[in-house]
């Protein structure tokens, strides 16, 4: 069973976070380049949270009727 925007984006923020964490470490060790690697996967994961979020709720305006209106 696919899962929903909402865990995807979820465990892409999750993955992200992470790899923040994991650059801090490398950085903190002076080792730049590998700390500049994880830096990289960080943005690369939190475009994907993005983009599975705004995917999520689009779907739940359309899910309530709201599409496009706005608040």
């Amino acid at each position: 069973m696919p899962q929903d925007s909402h865990q995807r984006a979820a465990e892409f923020h999750e993955q992200a976070a992470h790899a923040h964490r994991a650059a801090a470490v490398h950085h903190g060790k002076e080792d730049h380049l590998t700390a500049h690697e994880f830096s990289r996967k960080a943005l690369e994961y939190a475009t994907h949270a993005f983009k599975h979020s705004q995917e999520a709720h689009h779907k739940s305006e359309k899910a309530r009727g709201q599409e496009g209106k706005k608040i």
